[in-house]
C-alpha cells in the first residue's frame, strides 16, 4: 500500500471571513476558507482548494486584472503573493499590523494596501511595470483620523478613493498632477462602507453604514488631468542611525522584514498634490459637488429598526449598485436615478460581503455567521450557486460504497451529501432536531441512516431525497452510534443515556429486539462486512467489547475486556479481526472467532501534545490524557487510520504495530491547541493574559473560567477560539483517498498523482526504448507487459491505444493474474479522462471475462475504482444526452413553428395577390369608363362644332 497522500480538497467549509474575488472572466469566484483559499468554478460546477495554507485565517484577498497574481493577507498582517498559474507562494511580506483592505489598480501596475489609517501603494511585479521585486513601495498616504474601510481606483489608475471609518472619503493621486489637489469628501454621518468611481469618469458615489448614499460630481474629466514631467514620487529614505555599542546586539537581531518595513515605521511622506493655501483652494479648478443624498436603509428598517448596511458593491458598466444589510436582505439600485430594481432576503443573518462579476449579471453574497456563499443571477432570478457548510462542528462522515459521495453529520442537526468529483453539497436533510452522532451508507447505495441525540434513527432515500423511515426506541434515548448490516435489511443503534442496543428492520420499520448487556454508554457498533455473517460488535464505556450474533441467538454474546473505556471499534475488511480504541491511548486488535488479542498499538505519544490558551497545565501533562476517538481500516486491511483530539492523523501497520506515516491536518494558529508552550508575550505579572477578560464591573468578574466538561471550545467566552480536533476519519473504498472531519471542515487527502517512478518486477532489459521497439515489431503482448512493469501511465496508454481492437481479447487471455490486476487499475483511470469510451470498455469486458472467474485475481479496490469511473462517465453522458435531447426538441419545435408561419404567410400572400388583381381590375375598369366618358364628351363637342360650322355656312 502506498502512503503518498497529499492534501487534495476541502469540503464542508464554504466561506469563513474576508472578501470575495471574481476571476477576470467572471466565471469563477475565489473565497477564503480559514487559512486556505478555495476556487469555485461556476461554469463547470466544480470547486478546488489550493494546497497552500497560512498560519492564520485569511481576511483580505485581491486578484490582479489578468488573473495571474493573488495577494492574500491574514489577520496578523502576513501577506502572501501567490501565482495562480502554479498555485504556489512566490513571496511573503510582513506588515506591522492587520490589513483592512487591498486592491489592484485596473491597469495592473500598482496595488494599494490599507492598514489602520495608512495607505501603502506598491508596484505590482510583472511585465507591465517591468518590476520583478515584489512589494516595492512607491507611495504612502494618510487616509483619515480613523481606520480605512475601503479603497477604489479610478478607471485610468491615476486616482485612489480612500473611505474611512471617520465618515470621510479622500481622493488622492498616485503621481504628481499639476491641476489636481487632494480632496476630502465629508457629508456622511456614519462610517464609510464603500466608495466607487464611475467608469471613465471622476464622479464618485459613497455609501455609509447607516444606509446613506451620496452622489458626487467632479468638475474635471480624466483627460483634463495634467501629469508632471517627473516620474513617480519616491518616498524619502530614512537615514539609518549608526549602530552604537549599546544597541549593537539589538541591531544584529533585526530580520529582513524589519529592514523592509522601515518605510512603514517612518512618518508618512508629505502629499505633493495637497493644497494648503485657502485662497488657492477657492479658485482651484478641481473640486466636487454633491448631487444628492439618498437613504437606502428605509426599506430594511421597515422590518428591523436597527438595520445597518454591511456591504456594498458597484458595477461601472451596468451602473448598478448592490447594498446588503444586517437583516440578511440585499437590494439592487440603478444609478444615478437610484431606482430599486430588485430585492431579496437570503437569510436572517448579516451579509458580510457582496460582489458583482465583470459583466454585472451575477452577484456573489456571503455570510460569515452561517458560512454561506451564494451567487445570484438577478435578471433571471435564479441561483447560480448556493452552498452552505455545517454551522457548527462536523461530527461524523461516511463514504458511499463506490466512493462518489460523502455523507456528513453535524451538531447543527443536519445531514449533508457531498459529491467528491465536484466538491459541492447537492442535498441537505434537516429532519433531525439535535446533533447527529453517526451516519452510514447501505451497501446498495440506495439509502443512508443517521443517529441523533434527539432519540431517532432516520433512513434517507438517496435517489428521491426524502426521509422514508424513522426509528425510535420504546423509551426516549440518545443514540451515539449506528450501523447497517451487509444486506441492508437491519439497522442497529447504541444508546448514550440508556445502555442498550436497539435493532430495527428497514423494510417494516419495527423494533425487532432490544439487546442488553452493557453497563455504560454504548459508543460504537458495527456489523461484519462479510455477507454470510450477522456478527455485531459493540464497544462501551464499561471497558468491554461484546460480540453478538443478531439473528441466531437472543442477547447471547461474548465479552472481551478492553481494560479501559472503549471509544471506537471497527471490523477489518475480511471480517476476521476487530480493532478497538480505548481511553488509554492504545489500539488493540482482537480475533473475532477466538476472542484473543492479536497485537497492541501504543499510539498515545504519536498524537502529539498541545496546550490551550486557558490551560493551567502543561502540554506534556495534556499528552497523558490523549486518546484515539476514531479509527478505520484501509481497503486491503493491512493498515489502520487513527485520529483524536489532536491535529495529527496516524497510519499504523496492523501486523508490525508500527507508525508508518503521520499527517498534520492544519497549521492554523487561529485555532486553539496547536502551541506546545504559551508565548512569553502573553504572560504578565498577573499570569496568563488569556485567563483575563476585559469585562465591566457588573458582568460577573474578569476571569475566564472554562465550564466543566467543555471539549470543543468555551462558547460562553467573549473571545471564542475553536480547538483543533479530528472527529472522524474514513478511507475511500478505492483506497485512493481518505477523508478527515476536523475543526476546519472535511479535508480530503488523495494519493499524489505526480511524476513518481514506481516500477513492478523490473529487470535490466525492460526499458521504454525496448517497449517502443516491441510496438514497431507488432509484439503487443510483450510491449504491454513491459509498460506495466515500468508502470508509467503515458507509456501504458500508448501501448493500449496501439493494440488493434480485434486482438484485445487475445491479449487479455495471455496476461498473468498480477498484470491483469494492474491493467484494470490503469483502465479505471483512463475511463475517467479518455474520449475512447467504447475502446476501453471493450478492454474491461475482455479482461473481466478472461480473469473474472478466478478467485483473488482482482482486488476489491480495483473493481470499486472501475465501478466509480463507469458511474461518473455514465452520469456525464446522461447529462450530455439529456441536453442534446432537449436541444433537438427545441429545434424541432422551432422548425415546426417556422413552417406553420411560412404556410400562414403563403396563404396570406396568395390572398393578397388575389385582392391586388381584383383591385387592378377595378382600377382598370374605372380608368376605361373615364376614358370612354372623355372620348364621348370630345366626340359630342366635335359633332356640335361640326353642326355649328355647317349652320354658319
Amino acid at each position: 500500500m502506498k502512503f503518498g497522500y497529499k492534501f487534495s480538497n476541502l469540503l464542508g467549509t464554504i466561506y469563513r471571513n474576508g472578501n470575495l474575488v471574481f476571476t477576470p472572466d467572471g466565471n469563477s469566484v475565489i473565497s477564503p476558507v480559514g487559512n486556505r483559499i478555495t476556487l469555485y468554478d461556476l461554469k463547470n460546477n466544480k470547486s478546488r482548494t489550493l494546497s497552500l495554507e497560512s498560519r492564520y485565517n485569511y481576511t483580505n484577498i485581491a486578484l490582479s486584472p489578468d488573473g495571474s497574481l493573488l495577494i492574500a493577507i491574514n489577520e496578523k498582517g502576513n501577506a502572501q503573493l501567490i501565482s495562480m498559474v502554479s498555485c504556489t507562494v512566490i513571496h511573503r511580506h510582513k506588515f506591522q499590523t492587520g490589513v483592512q483592505c487591498v486592491n489592484f489598480s485596473p491597469d495592473g501596475s500598482y496595488f494599494a494596501v490599507a492598514r489602520e489609517n495608512l495607505v501603502l501603494i506598491f508596484s505590482a511585479p510583472g511585465e507591465i511595470t517591468g518590476e520583478y521585486n515584489p512589494f516595492v513601495l512607491r507611495r504612502s498616504f494618510l487616509g483619515g483620523y480613523d481606520d480605512i474601510t475601503w479603497l477604489d481606483w479610478s478607471s485610468d489608475s491615476k486616482l485612489l478613493a480612500i473611505g474611512c471609518r471617520d465618515s470621510s472619503t479622500k481622493i488622492c493621486a498616485v503621481k504628481y498632477t499639476r491641476n489636481f489637489r487632494t480632496y476630502n469628501l465629508s457629508g456622511h454621518t456614519d462610517a464609510i462602507v464603500s466608495c466607487f468611481f464611475e467608469a471613465n469618469s471622476l464622479h464618485i458615489n459613497t455609501v455609509s453604514r447607516n444606509g446613506q448614499l451620496c452622489l458626487w460630481e467632479c468638475s474635471m474629466e480624466p483627460s483634463d488631468l495634467l501629469e508632471a514631467d517627473g516620474t513617480d514620487a519616491v518616498p524619502p529614505q530614512r537615514k539609518r542611525k549608526p549602530i552604537s555599542k549599546q544597541n549593537g546586539s539589538d541591531a544584529e537581531n533585526e530580520s529582513e522584514d524589519d529592514v523592509e518595513n522601515d518605510v512603514e515605521k517612518t512618518a508618512v511622506e508629505g502629499d505633493v498634490n495637497e493644497v494648503k493655501d485657502e485662497s488657492v483652494k477657492k479658485s482651484h479648478p478641481f473640486f466636487y459637488k454633491k448631487l444628492g443624498r439618498h437613504y437606502l436603509a428605509n426599506e430594511p428598517r421597515k422590518e428591523k429598526r436597527d438595520a445597518l448596511l454591511t456591504a456594498a458593491n458597484y458595477n461601472r458598466q451596468t451602473k448598478i449598485l448592490v447594498v446588503a444589510f444586517s437583516t440578511g436582505a440585499f437590494y439592487l439600485y440603478e444609478l444615478p436615478d437610484v431606482n430599486m430594481i430588485h430585492s431579496l432576503s437570503i437569510s436572517d443573518y448579516p451579509i458580510s460581503t457582496a460582489l458583482f462579476n465583470c459583466t454585472g449579471d451575477w452577484v456573489a453574497l456571503a455570510s460569515r455567521e452561517i458560512g454561506q456563499l451564494l451567487v445570484w443571477e438577478w435578471q433571471s432570478e435564479q441561483y447560480i450557486m448556493k452552498q452552505q457548510g455545517h454551522s457548527s462542528e462536523m461530527t461524523c462522515i461516511a463514504y458511499s460504497p463506490d466512493g462518489q459521495y460523502i455523507a456528513t453529520g453535524g451538531e447543527d442537526s443536519k445531514v449533508k451529501l457531498w459529491n467528491t468529483q465536484s466538491s459541492f453539497c447537492f442535498v441537505t436533510f434537516s429532519e433531525h432536531t439535535s446533533g447527529v452522532t453517526a451516519v452510514q451508507f447501505s451497501r446498495n447505495k440506495k439509502f443512508l441512516v443517521s443517529s441523533s441525540l434527539d432519540g431517532t434513527v432516520r433512513a434517507f432515500d438517496i435517489i428521491r431525497y426524502r426521509n422514508f423511515r424513522t426509528f425510535t426506541s420504546p423509551t426516549p434515548a440518545q443514540f451515539a452510534c449506528v450501523a447497517v448490516d451487509y444486506s441492508g435489511e437491519l439497522v442497529v443503534a447504541g444508546g448514550q443515556d440508556i445502555f442498550e442496543i436497539f435493532l430495527w428492520s428497514i423494510k417494516t420499520g419495527k423494533l425487532l429486539e432490544v439487546i442488553s448487556g452493557h453497563e455504560g454508554p454504548v459508543t460504537s457498533v458495527e456489523f461484519s462486512p462479510v455477507s454470510t455473517s450477522s456478527t455485531l460488535i459493540s464497544g462501551s464505556w464499561d471497558k468491554t467489547v461484546k460480540i453478538w450474533n443478531c439473528l441466531e441467538s437472543n442477547s447471547e454474546h461474548e465479552t472481551i475486556d478492553a481494560l479501559s473505556d472503549v471509544t471506537c471499534v471497527t471490523f477489518s475488511p475480511s471480517g476476521e479481526e476487530v480493532a478497538v480504541a480505548t481511553l488509554a491511548g492504545n489500539i488493540t486488535i482482537f480475533d473475532v472467532k477466538t476472542a484473543t488479542q492479536v497485537t497492541t498499538i501504543e499510539g498515545r505519544a504519536d498524537l502529539g501534545s498541545g496546550r490551550l490558551e486557558t490551560d493551567v497545565v502543561t502540554a506534556k501533562k495534556n499528552a497523558q490524557s490523549n486518546y484515539f476517538s476514531t479509527i478505520e481500516y484501509s481497503a486491503d486491511g493491512e493498515c489502520l487510520l487513527a485520529a483524536g483530539k489532536s491535529a495529527n492523523i496516524c497510519i499504523y501497520h496492523v501486523r508490525e504495530a508500527i507508525l508508518l506515516k503521520k499527517f498534520q491536518i492544519t497549521q492554523n494558529y487561529s485555532l486553539d491547541g496547536l502551541n506546545e508552550f504559551i508565548s512569553r508575550k502573553h504572560l504578565s505579572e498577573f499570569g496568563n493574559m488569556a485567563l483575563v477578560e476585559q469585562r465591566e464591573e457588573l458582568e460577573g468578574g474578569n476571569v475566564a473560567i472554562r465550564l466543566p466538561g467543555v471539549r470543543k471550545g468555551d462558547m460562553s467566552s467573549r473571545r471564542f477560539q475553536p480547538e483543533v480536533r479530528v472527529f472522524s476519519v474514513r478511507f475511500s473504498p478505492t483506497g485512493q483517498a481518505f477523508a478527515a472531519a476536523g475543526t476546519e471542515g472535511l479535508c480530503i487527502y488523495a494519493l499524489d498523482k505526480g511524476v513518481v517512478f514506481d516500477p513492478f518486477d523490473l529487470s535490466l532489459e525492460v526499458t521504454p526504448k525496448a517497449t517502443h521497439e516491441a510496438l514497431k515489431k507488432l509484439e503487443y503482448t510483450k510491449a504491454l507487459v513491459m509498460s506495466l512493469k515500468l508502470n508509467e501511465p503515458n507509456l501504458v496508454t500508448l501501448v493500449l491505444e496501439r493494440v488493434p481492437h480485434r486482438d484485445i481479447e487475445l491479449l487479455c487471455g495471455d496476461l498473468s493474474p498480477d498484470f491483469a490486476q494492474r491493467l484494470l487499475q490503469h483502465l479505471s483511470r483512463l475511463l475517467q479522462s479518455s474520449p475512447h469510451i467504447e475502446f476501453y470498455l471493450q478492454w474491461c469486458c475482455c479482461l473481466l471475462t478472461s480473469h473474472g472467474y478466478h478467485d483473488g485475481v482482482f482486488q476489491q479496490t480495483a473493481l470499486l475504482g472501475l465501478h466509480e469511473s463507469i458511474s461518473r462517465k455514465y452520469e456525464m453522458l446522461n447529462k450530455i444526452c439529456d441536453y442534446n435531447k432537449y436541444t433537438i426538441r427545441v429545434l424541432l419545435d422551432r422548425a415546426e413553428k417556422q413552417k406553420e408561419l411560412q404556410e400562414l404567410s403563403g396563404i396570406n400572400a396568395n390572398a393578397g395577390n388575389e385582392d391586388s388583381d381584383d383591385d387592378m381590375i377595378l382600377i382598370r375598369s374605372r380608368d376605361d369608363e373615364l376614358l370612354k366618358r372623355e372620348f364621348s364628351d370630345k366626340s359630342e363637342e366635335d359633332t356640335d362644332d361640326m353642326a355649328e360650322e355647317s349652320d354658319s355656312s
